[in-house]
């Protein structure tokens, strides 16, 4: 989820570049920086945290005349967020800024280290520049050894890269990481990774293609190794910022699989689960785990206590925070005491977390915004990095939440020795499928818009599962009613026959999980029970079902968390599709807010 900006004029350069990455705060970050070179010399400056204190920290510094600048704001994924590790990364005359994933940067370092390169950051980025600059020994030329230097790397990357062997030039280079360059009639030339801090400034764009790479300078344009096509660039920065989709929802849903790689690097390993966050001591004295959330959270941390049980043999105990804070609850010192919160900001649970450290429990947070006040006091603090989510009802923060608890259960068994290695392998093997699951899982948006006009009306909507996809299913009927505004309910399949059943007519709209994966036949009977008292059913399975009305057909997988995410991406458009045609703000529900800061 970081941004890139770069510019070559004679505006005022530092001014152009924070304006830029100010349009792409919404995609989250945790430190920015920039790059300006004038007349053969680059100056640059880095600050943790938000714009303001970049900003704090170039107020005596401006630029006049013709020059060029690279700007970045970003959202840490290798090493913590430190000015070390921000961007931009420097060698010897050379600065770089990079979105996306070095899958190689470790063979790359290592050959590096040994060639007497000295690293100062624990990032994947900063071996591009001192790779560039090994290339430049050799090649001569700046162009030739940037094509070189990307020749070498495997995985997705946006780069700005500036020089002094080369003035006032930029040179780029994109695989599978977005970026876009424009220009105007004054003869100034931008770059971003989204459109939002183009319009306004640039007048025509051209949305690179994967395997593009290419330098500009004020004397022009080169790209490889097809030449660029420009078009019109026109909107609004809220129309850009919403990537071309019709909600932010929307474009959350289609980000998670995304966002959820972004979760997973530097922590899925070939062979082992790592989170720089915890040190080797934080489990000792442990023996059970409290988990405390509230709302979507509270979906993630009762999916979650399904794996720890299952994996790390630990008891485990699922508190909704409001509910927790005045049931004068026993607390005993070898529990962690885990806290669940998108925002950081939440109320009640911010305040279970404060009893929690007030009874000498060790506590941890699992949070997506860096310096809330619940990472604050938290001991230890593990980020989703899930990116700034605008839609009110929770998407790819609860896909993050559950991404980030499932590994930690896998870290918990590592530790207690409670796993199989043979299983530890099998585990992150299906782990690092999960990205792949969920963008294949968008193929059923049609099937979801097509079936949306027929779930309108009725007296209400049961969603059932058993196992991880009872959570799944609360979610489910909590999405469907924080927009839609119907009546949805949740339900452990098994437990519909002690009293719901009661309501099943045709006009209750029954949305059955059936994963093939887990316990599919009990699953099965429970909808056929639904089914004889004339209730509609919605299955979503691998596996058709004859007494299904509807059907969403999912992909066949071996282990229920691919079932898990692919089936969550349903519910979520699903959700989404009925609330649009019924004429609703999906991004703003009423009488809801994106933070719950108030009991």
């Amino acid at each position: 989820m970081c941004g890139i900006v770069g510019y070559i004029g004679k505006r005022e350069i530092k001014h152009q570049l924070i304006e830029g990455l100010r349009e792409l705060e919404y995609r989250g970050y945790d430190s920015a920086g920039i790059a300006v070179m004038q007349e053969g010399e680059i100056r640059a400056f880095k600050a943790v945290g938000k714009l303001a204190n970049l900003e704090e920290k170039t107020k005596n510094f401006e630029t006049r005349g013709l020059g060029a600048g690279i700007g970045h704001t970003r959202w840490a994924t290798h090493g913590k967020p430190t000015e070390l590790n921000a961007h931009p990364h420097m060698g010897e005359y050379s600065y770089v800024v990079h979105n996306g994933i070095i899958e190689n940067y470790r063979e790359i370092k290592e050959r590096l280290e040994k060639e007497g390169v000295q690293f100062l950051s624990q990032t994947d980025t900063e071996v591009i520049v001192h790779l560039f600059e090994k290339e430049m020994e050799t090649k001569g030329d700046p162009f030739d050894a940037f094509k070189s230097t990307i020749d070498q790397l495997d995985g997705a990357y946006a780069v700005l890269l500036l020089t002094r062997k080369a003035p006032d030039t930029i040179f780029f280079a994109r695989k599978g990481s977005p970026m876009i360059i424009g220009r105007n009639g004054e003869g100034e030339i931008f770059f971003a990774s989204s459109d939002a801090p183009l319009i306004g400034e640039a007048t025509e764009v051209a949305y690179m293609e994967d395997g593009t790479v290419g330098y500009v300078s004020p004397e022009g344009l080169h790209a490889e190794p097809v030449e660029l096509q420009f078009v019109p660039l026109s909107g609004d920065k809220m129309t850009a910022q919403k990537g071309g989709y019709r909600f932010f929802m929307e474009k959350e849903i289609y980000e998670q699989y995304q966002v959820i790689g972004d979760t997973m690097i530097g922590r899925v390993l070939d062979e082992d689960i790592l989170f720089e966050e915890l040190d080797e001591a934080f489990l000792n004295g442990i023996e059970r785990i409290k988990l405390c959330a509230c709302g979507t959270s509270y979906h993630a941390a009762l999916t979650s206590s399904y794996l720890f049980e299952r994996q790390a043999k630990m008891p485990v105990n699922v508190e909704i925070a409001s509910e927790f804070r005045y049931k004068e609850p026993l607390l005993t010192t070898d529990t962690l005491f885990v806290v669940i919160s998108q925002s950081g900001e939440t109320a009640d649970t911010l305040e279970a977390l404060k009893m929690a450290k007030e009874a000498g429990l060790k506590t941890l947070a699992i949070c997506n915004v860096d310096n809330s006040s619940i990472v604050r006091l938290a001991d230890a603090t593990i980020l989703t990095r899930a990116g700034i989510e605008k839609g009110v009802a929770s998407t790819k923060a609860f896909a993050t939440q559950v991404m980030v608890l499932w590994m930690l259960s896998l870290f918990f068994a590592k530790k207690r020795q409670t796993i199989p290695q043979e299983t530890m392998l099998d585990e992150l093997r299906y782990m690092s499928y999960v990205p792949k699951v969920l963008q294949k899982s968008l193929e059923v948006h049609e099937k979801c818009r097509r079936l949306s006009k027929r779930y309108l009306h009725g007296h209400g909507f049961f969603f059932i599962g058993r196992d991880i996809f009872f959570p799944l299913a609360l979610e489910g009927a909590l999405k469907l009613k924080e927009i839609s505004y119907l009546h949805a309910e949740g339900y452990p399949a098994g437990e519909m026959k002690h009293g719901p059943i009661a309501l099943a007519d045709a006009e209750l709209f029954t949305i059955a999980l059936m994963p093939k994966t887990l316990l599919y036949d009990k699953t099965k009977s429970n909808v056929e029970e639904l089914s004889a008292r004339d209730s509609t059913i919605l299955a979503i399975s691998p596996e058709m079902f004859e007494l299904a009305d509807d059907f969403i057909l999912t992909h066949p997988h071996k282990h229920p968390m691919l079932e898990f995410f692919e089936m969550m991406v349903v519910e979520q458009l699903l959700s989404m599709e009925i609330a649009i045609r019924l004429g609703n703000d999906v991004d703003m529900p009423r009488n809801l807010a994106k933070s719950v800061t108030v009991e």
